[in-house]
């Protein structure tokens, strides 16, 4: 079973073991935890380079690569509106967000079928130009700054953004894990280095 777990609370856990029996393996870019018959695979999400099979449980290495804070972009699009933003650890020091109206489904067909589809597709258009001019304002200063950018919202909507020239430079630097948010909104670049420094955890028996 894997899931993702915030740093805090898996720093908490694995303080509690740390020197107990069992093995711990440090390679790929996880560290394998192996104590009373379970073993843990924890991959921070910004990697980790330590390499080495300790004896026991040696959660220190892991520890540091938890703790580390990053600079990170953040462009989160969906129908309807876009947050943009910049993170330096969990503080969020550039940000603009904003919202425009599309359409949901038409349930009748016909003329009006159509022209409720022309109007949807020019509504839709103009979000992503907006987001597009946006996520270019913010974050082209931070450009060189940026170690990596979180993605999220609508995989659809976040593509067509990324397909302007200017922001070739994100695809190089986006994090594996794409974040779901169904409305992006100022909030949820507070709340995105919870999710954004939390860890995937795969459990098993060993």
């Amino acid at each position: 079973m894997s899931r993702h777990v915030r740093r805090a609370g898996l720093v908490r856990r694995l303080r509690e073991l740390d020197g107990a029996a069992g093995r711990t393996t440090y390679a790929d870019g996880a560290a394998i935890v192996e104590h009373a018959g379970e073993r843990w695979t924890v991959r921070p999400p910004f990697g980790l380079a330590h390499a080495r099979v300790y004896e026991k449980v040696e959660p220190g290495p892991l520890f540091e690569a938890l703790d580390e804070d990053h600079l990170v972009a953040a462009l989160l699009v969906r129908l309807g509106g876009y947050a943009v933003g910049v993170l330096e650890g969990e503080r969020l020091v550039a940000s603009k967000v904003g919202t425009r109206f599309v359409k949901g489904k038409h349930k009748k067909g016909g003329s009006s079928s159509n022209r409720f589809r022309r109007r949807r597709d020019e509504q839709a258009r103009a979000l992503i130009g907006a987001a597009t001019e946006t996520a270019v304002g913010v974050l082209e200063p931070w450009r060189d700054r940026v170690e990596w950018v979180a993605l999220g919202g609508d995989r659809a909507g976040v593509r067509q953004v990324l397909a302007d020239p200017r922001l070739a430079w994100i695809e190089a630097k986006a994090l594996p894990r794409f974040f779901t948010v169904p409305d992006p909104r100022q909030r949820d670049l507070e709340r995105l280095p919870y999710d954004l420094y939390a860890a995937e955890v795969t459990t098993a028996e060993s």
